[in-house]
């Protein structure tokens, strides 16, 4: 007699389970090699922070210097940059007096680019190109665009090649995190997603120490030296990781999901056989023919679309202000290098605080308690202007608590969605965070000569957006389903016994 689909699956979730549910040191290598992606897309999407800032200059004729003084009121002739003129796009094109649309345009391309391709890509690690080809495919041109952008002879060139580069970036941490949390048993999905979080601060920590060493030379340096390694990275490690067993199983591609299941541990090959003999997987081989076949059924159910929507919200939020943050750091009025990297450093507390919270505390609990922290702390640090020591205190805690938020909600959603539309979801929701990150290059010009502008603001959407969590349900210690369906029939029998 033929078993019937729900059965099928929580059978299938459960030797699944049994195969992933420790951690051996093959996993290790493979989250490591999986989360290394995430290193260089830290470079490529703070960058900008060297790149694009407004060099230190001196007076050259009896002018006083002060640093209340305006540039734009100068003659060219009486002051100079301090280094060569070329060692940023500010310095190189003379955009010291040109309109912070102008100035944040490359920023603000870099995350639009993001954004469209977002919703271009998200689908195709959940159809027919997978998690593995979508990763190294989107870390690959990613960092041939990074390279590229070393050509540009103008801004308009410069911010052009920064959309392509964020277009082709966006899936990456997306893609790094469902493919880690598809390796692992549910016991071990909040740990390993720290270890992509790792390499992201890695990349973001690396970041100023390339930038200080080449401080002297032209930004097309640092350009170059953050996308080579990549390139090389993507053509080397590719052959060395796994796709997900879970999307394998899901194509029908059996055998081949057999032979990863090995690799992770024992596995009863014979209680396999008997489910994929009695049950085929009709509904996710009909969605493999189309690529956002996915995307469709998410669209149609009114629960899963709610769900999608009251997600996004909150990834607004915590994106412009976790994105925000990093970018304005210059406005602080101390050294860029040193800001960045307390920031950067601040990462390190936040997912072990995330480590900690994840199995311990309620997911939806720790999103709210971190974007209100976080908030209120950033309106405080726009209102305190005139007390140095305090704002920067209190941008620190603002950054730390968006931070940690940050962490859990990417975490939270890959275990908000089932296998069949988890990449395409969490794409979404990660969208939503670079929409967010859109708007903050703009804040972040604009905080230069209003410091409320940019923080105030930054707090007030944060607390606002904060709110959706209300609207989602609870995650921690529940199964990972494979289909919507399922995860539907689950959600009602819960519905059914309160």
């Amino acid at each position: 007699m033929r078993l019937n689909q729900q059965t099928f699956h929580e059978s299938l979730d459960e030797m699944i389970e049994q195969s992933l549910g420790g951690f051996g040191h093959v996993q290790l290598i493979q989250a490591i090699l999986v989360s290394l992606p995430l290193l260089f897309d830290a470079q490529q999407t703070f960058i900008s922070v060297f790149t694009d800032a407004v060099p230190t200059w001196h007076c050259t004729d009896d002018t006083t210097y002060s640093s209340n003084l305006d540039i734009c009121s100068l003659s060219r002739s009486s002051w100079s940059w301090d280094g060569p003129s070329d060692r940023t796009i500010v310095s190189e094109w003379s955009l010291e007096c040109a309109s912070s649309i102008i100035t944040g345009l490359p920023s603000s391309s870099f995350f639009m680019g993001c954004l469209v391709g977002g919703f271009a890509f998200s689908t195709l690690g959940d159809s027919w190109l997978g998690r593995k080809k979508l990763l190294f495919f989107s870390c690959l041109a990613m960092s041939i665009s990074a390279s590229a952008t070393t050509l540009s002879a103008n801004i308009w060139i410069y911010s052009l090649l920064r959309f392509v580069c964020g277009l082709f970036r966006s899936s990456i941490m997306t893609t790094a995190l469902v493919l880690l949390m598809e390796m692992v048993g549910k016991r071990w999905r909040g740990q390993v997603g720290i270890i992509a979080f790792f390499f992201f601060t890695l990349g973001l920590l690396s970041l100023p120490a390339i930038a200080y060493t080449n401080r002297g030379s032209s930004w097309r340096i640092l350009y170059f030296w953050t996308s080579i390694p990549a390139i090389a990275y993507c053509i080397i490690v590719y052959f060395f990781v796994s796709e997900s067993p879970r999307w394998l199983f899901l194509q029908g591609r059996e055998v081949e999901a057999m032979a990863v299941l090995k690799k992770f541990g024992p596995v009863n090959v014979d209680g396999f056989n008997s489910y994929l003999v009695d049950v085929p997987l009709q509904e996710e081989l009909t969605n493999k023919l189309d690529m956002y076949a996915s995307m469709k059924d998410l669209f149609r159910r009114r629960w899963a679309l709610r769900r999608l929507l009251a997600a996004m919200a909150l990834g607004f939020g915590v994106g412009m202000v976790y994105y925000g943050m990093l970018l304005g750091v210059g406005n602080l009025g101390i050294n860029t290098y040193l800001s960045l990297t307390l920031n950067g450093l601040l990462d390190i507390p936040a997912y072990f605080l995330t480590f900690l919270l994840i199995e311990r505390c309620k997911r939806t609990t720790s999103m709210l308690t971190f974007s209100i922290a976080s908030g209120v702390c950033s309106i405080i640090c726009g209102a305190a202007s005139e007390h140095k020591g305090i704002q920067i205190g209190l941008e620190l805690v603002a950054f730390f608590s968006s931070c940690t938020a940050f962490n859990v909600v990417l975490i939270y959603v890959t275990e908000l969605f089932p296998t069949s539309v988890r990449n395409s979801a969490t794409s979404m929701v990660r969208q939503a965070l670079i929409f967010g990150a859109v708007f903050s290059p703009l804040l972040t010009s604009a905080g230069r000569k209003n410091e409320f502008l940019c923080y105030g603001v930054l707090g007030l959407v944060i607390l606002c957006c904060g709110l959706f969590v209300a609207y989602l349900p609870e995650t921690r210690g529940m199964a990972m389903f494979d289909t919507l369906d399922e995860q539907e029939s689950h959600d009602n029998t819960i519905v059914i016994v309160s």
